[in-house]
């Protein structure tokens, strides 16, 4: 399949595109537009974006062309061996996963806008690019020629983004017989030499737990923007990563935040685009591809992501425990914890898994994966005397499912686990991925064999702590803890009148003044000696034993 890609006005965020189709044998032809895309794990509906598709014959005779779903469309190609069809497409969204067209920059992430006919998706695809003479191009695809593009198949080239750009800045590095390469479009104030530097050793840290980089070019695609932004999305052998405020990014909060997401979306490069749950391989655009390994998928990246920059140096232990503090910060205030486990919410995933949704219903693959991560890899570590861990795990996925293109499931993972040491994994199974059984116990255990302990740590909020509810800026209620005082009396969308006065006196019980519903209604809460929103963090022990620190340090610096 060959697609031509071109725009004549960037401020109208349209992208001009054509599809020549070749050797049709059918008399009918069904065109789609893929629903979502790898790395989202929701139906994104890109087919909103599409503008007046029409088709034409090799003598340039019109064809008509029917939509028969959101995302398919049907032409009769009885008269015709050959057609062009051509639309456009709307491309005014930045993120990691868009597309973005202005007099700056063409940016485009393939997967939203490139049709396709489902038994050409092994077939090569070229793109030729009508492109300003001096814009240069980032993008894992090959370069045939100046603004042509050529791909293996078509899977190949919607999971190879681009920015084609006159700005673009460009630098690399080497490791082994693979070339990293960073793109970054978009003014910044970064300290290349020590973003080089400091992507280059946690690069090696990974490549060295994996035994090997699956690829010999990879290209990190970075938006720098000049608002607060954060999102990165893994590729075949790239990743966008979109990030902002611009200005701040020499200081640190952003700059260990951009390298986070992107040691993060690195290892995904094994994770997920080689090493695939059995129910993605391969991917099936039209439809949800349902798996219950998301824990696998974003869990084991996320907790990776962050583990191999302190394993390289380029972090501290001290902001490893600080990162760890945060996801279980997460974990203890999210109630849906107690309703859903993270195997069901990966299946959700496809039906509301990156919003917020109904209050307490379900949690995050990504958070409550990377706990689940955490605790293999501590069980696996003390289990065998800290000769195995998780990255033994890791190893056999890449060697027997990613190298081989098998995809894994449950059961493999139990396998593998077995393999390492032997333990009832499936009762660990049960309990903390298909099941809701509460973690505070045994990752209090397993902390301790490292010289670290769990806390318990009281919300500092008065409303929080003694009643049990949250509220925004404007005193409106966001959140009440179930089975909580407030829970009793209170409303998500209340908004509570009097909070300052309550919260400045010592009755007990207090009456709240509250609207609720246009109206305003009284409410009596009296405090117990319970406490509310209360959440546990991890510190390391002042004292320890000399196993404890040997085990610490195996742990974080392997």
């Amino acid at each position: 399949m060959k697609y031509v890609v071109s725009y004549s006005n960037p401020l109208t965020h349209c992208i001009d595109i054509s599809l020549e189709i070749e050797n049709i044998a059918e008399d009918l032809i069904h065109i789609l537009l893929p629903s979502w895309r790898p790395g989202r794990y929701e139906i994104a509906n890109f087919a909103k974006n599409i503008l007046n598709i029409e088709a034409a014959d090799h003598n340039g005779k019109r064809i008509d062309v029917k939509k028969i779903s959101k995302d398919c469309w049907v032409v009769n190609t009885s008269q015709c061996r050959k057609m062009v069809v051509k639309y456009s497409y709307y491309a005014f969204e930045m993120d990691a996963g868009n597309s973005w067209l202005d007099d700056d920059q063409l940016y485009l992430n393939f997967i939203n806008c490139m049709l396709y006919i489902e038994d050409k998706l092994d077939q090569p695809c070229i793109v030729e690019l009508k492109l300003p003479e001096d814009y240069q191009i980032a993008t894992g695809l090959f370069e045939k020629q100046k603004h042509t593009l050529i791909s293996e198949s078509y899977y190949q080239l919607v999971d190879s983004p681009l920015i084609a750009s006159n700005e673009l800045d460009h630098h690399q590095y080497i490791i082994d017989n693979s070339v990293f390469h960073i793109w970054i479009q978009g003014s910044h104030k970064l300290e290349l030499s020590q973003m080089l530097n400091d992507f280059e050793r946690f690069t090696k840290t990974q490549i060295s737990t994996m035994g090997g980089f699956p690829c010999e070019n990879y290209h990190f695609l970075i938006q720098v923007l000049p608002y607060k932004h954060y999102h990165g999305v893994e590729h075949q052998n790239s990743t966008t990563i979109t990030l902002g405020p611009a200005n701040e990014l020499s200081n640190a909060p952003l700059y260990e935040a951009l390298l986070g997401i992107s040691s993060h979306e690195l290892f995904h490069a094994w994770n997920v685009i080689r090493i695939r749950p059995k129910e993605m391989l391969p991917y099936n655009f039209s439809k949800e591809n349902y798996f219950d390994t998301g824990y696998v998928a974003e869990g084991f990246t996320t907790y990776y992501g962050d583990l191999f920059l302190v394993r390289s140096g380029v972090l501290n232990s001290d902001w490893y425990l600080a990162k760890l503090n945060k996801m279980l910060h997460r974990h203890f205030e999210n109630f849906g914890r107690n309703n859903m486990s993270v195997a069901e919410s990966s299946i959700d995933l496809w039906l509301d898994g990156y919003v917020a949704g109904v209050p307490n219903r379900k949690v995050s693959i990504y958070n409550e994966g990377a706990i689940i991560a955490l605790l293999l890899d501590l069980q696996l570590r003390v289990l065998s005397s800290h000769n195995r861990s998780l990255d033994d795990v890791m190893r056999a996925l890449w060697n027997d499912y990613g190298k081989t293109n098998t995809g894994y499931d449950s059961k493999s993972i139990v396998n593998l686990l077995t393999e390492c040491v032997e333990f009832d994994w499936v009762e660990f199974m049960d309990n903390y991925i298909y099941g809701v059984t509460p973690i505070e116990h045994l990752l209090s255990t397993l902390l301790s064999e490292f010289g670290c302990s769990l806390k318990m740590v009281e919300s500092p909020i008065r409303n929080e702590s003694l009643w049990g509810f949250r509220v925004n800026k404007d005193n409106c209620i966001t959140t009440i803890q179930p089975a909580s005082i407030a829970e009793k009396v209170l409303s998500l969308g209340d908004s509570v009148l009097n909070l300052s006065e309550v919260l400045n006196s010592d009755q007990n019980p207090i009456r709240l003044k509250v609207r609720r519903n246009y109206k305003e209604v009284a409410a009596e809460l009296t405090s117990t000696n319970e406490r509310y929103f209360s959440y546990y963090q991890v510190s390391q022990d002042q004292k320890n034993t000399s196993n404890q620190q040997e085990a610490f340090q195996k742990w974080l610096f392997n």
